[in-house]
């Protein structure tokens, strides 16, 4: 298959097996990370060590061979963890000190994609501003013949992950309550699971078994209709809390008792509420997009708040600079600096139980402090054919705000604030609006952007 530019994203490889890319772009690929690593490891490539993962996609299999079959020519050890989520491809990487790893998954994607997430030393990721492009440079310029030589060691880490993740809490102070927990068909199901279990909790297991078919929802619990059976399942069983994964695991997202969905700002700051119990006065990271309820928290509970642009290359590499003990994201990843600094969907869901247990309020009781003091719009996407043209518009309009441009534009008021990014891959700007008045004046403002965002 033609090398197809469009594969190579922001952060990661990733399209439509057959029609996109298949074995033959794993291959290439293989080979290709292992030179461009040479490069930024400053080694020979038979001195790498690179881990393998892979998910539970039907086509992962044959995509993981072929990726590890193009790094072992070009002479390196591929230490293979076989079928594992994402984040326990970080802490084999992390864990044994490898100068880089490769994880074959399409993440949250439909069944029909596959691709792959390249880091380096530390569990680093590489991205399409450091990496992924001299990837696809690599492959385009030719890659010739392969020197040989390299070999493979196959490694059982479930455990250790299990171990070191549970060594976030203290599983004595989790108490009894009862959860719905939905794997949504990916490696939610057996890399939490086992830990779960292990807690005071009534499990209500939905979709704990891997499948890349996904006959049941897509694993993408941020879309509305993929947590609609979770919500039901909550309400249906008086549930304490729901907990949904998307495909590879990275990332976990929260339901109350009453079925509503907790905000990844929201949680981000109870989270941030966690760790600085545990690490007064550090540094937490946030995003542009986020509540004021971040920093006011942050603030409040003693510790030092920054921001980092979106993305988890930036906000690794933030992580690491800062030396933060966290930091979140609005779209549900969360980054904690004894994890290697990468993200987590494992972490999350533990640091969530144990705070309930601590406080004795229930999830829905925190969320509501929240919820009547910051009103948030959620991220909206509108599309727009001149991105460029309409940030200006915007910088103009709203010239008398506070303006700063970490990723897109953020204006800044006393009572409300927004952020407009524009994406990486598709014609869109991105709204996320706050206002800490009441909710009709958020919906007053965020019309009148949205207005001049798409007229």
């Amino acid at each position: 298959m033609e090398l197809n530019p469009a594969i190579f994203k922001a952060y990661d490889i990733r399209g439509i097996y057959g029609e996109e890319l298949d074995e033959g772009t794993a291959y290439d690929v293989g080979r290709s990370f292992v030179r461009v690593l040479a490069l930024l490891r400053d080694k020979q490539a038979r001195e790498l060590r690179i881990g393998l993962g892979r998910d539970m996609r039907l086509t992962a299999p044959k995509m993981a061979a072929e990726l590890r079959d193009g790094m072992i020519a070009e002479g390196v050890k591929v230490v293979d963890a076989g079928m594992v989520a994402t984040e326990m491809l970080y802490h084999l990487v992390g864990s044994r000190d490898l100068d880089g790893g490769a994880m074959v998954t399409a993440s949250h994607n439909p069944k029909a994609y596959t691709g792959v997430k390249l880091v380096r030393e530390g569990a680093l990721p590489l991205s399409g501003d450091a990496g992924i492009a001299e990837v696809r440079a690599t492959i385009e310029a030719g890659l010739g013949d392969s020197p040989g030589g390299g070999s493979l060691e196959e490694v059982d880490i479930w455990d250790e992950y299990r171990d070191h993740a549970l060594g976030f809490i203290d599983p004595d102070q989790v108490k009894p309550m009862k959860v719905v927990v939905d794997g949504g068909n990916g490696m939610g199901g057996p890399m939490v699971g086992p830990i779960l279990e292990k807690l005071p909790l009534e499990l209500e297991k939905m979709y704990f078994v891997p499948d890349g078919e996904f006959p049941d929802h897509e694993p993408n619990p941020l879309l509305e209709e993929n947590r609609r059976l979770i919500i039901d399942r909550v309400r249906s069983t008086g549930a304490d809390l729901g907990i949904a994964w998307d495909g590879d695991a990275d990332r976990c997202f929260f339901i109350d008792a009453s079925g509503e969905f907790c905000d990844g700002d929201f949680v981000c700051a109870l989270l941030a509420r966690s760790i600085l119990a545990k690490n007064p006065g550090s540094m937490i990271l946030y995003d542009p997009r986020s509540s004021r309820a971040v920093p006011d928290l942050i603030a409040a509970d003693g510790g030092r708040s920054g921001l980092s642009r979106v993305g988890h290359a930036f906000f690794k590499a933030r992580m690491r600079e800062e030396h933060a003990a966290f930091g979140g994201e609005v779209s549900g990843h969360y980054y904690f600096r004894d994890f290697w600094n990468a993200d987590s969907g494992t972490i999350p869901a533990l640091l969530m139980l144990e705070l309930l247990s601590k406080d004795g309020r229930t999830i829905g009781e925190l969320m509501s402090e929240f919820r009547s003091k910051y009103f948030i719009s959620g991220e909206i996407n509108s599309e727009v054919a001149d991105q460029v043209g309409k940030l200006d518009e915007i910088r103009e309009r709203y010239a008398d705000g506070e303006i700063t441009e970490l990723d897109g534009v953020s204006v800044d008021y006393p009572e409300w604030h927004f952020n407009v990014r524009p994406s990486n891959t598709e014609p869109l700007l991105r709204l996320n609006l706050e206002s800490l008045v009441s909710r009709e004046d958020m919906e007053r403002r965020r019309d009148e952007v949205l207005g001049l965002i798409r007229g």
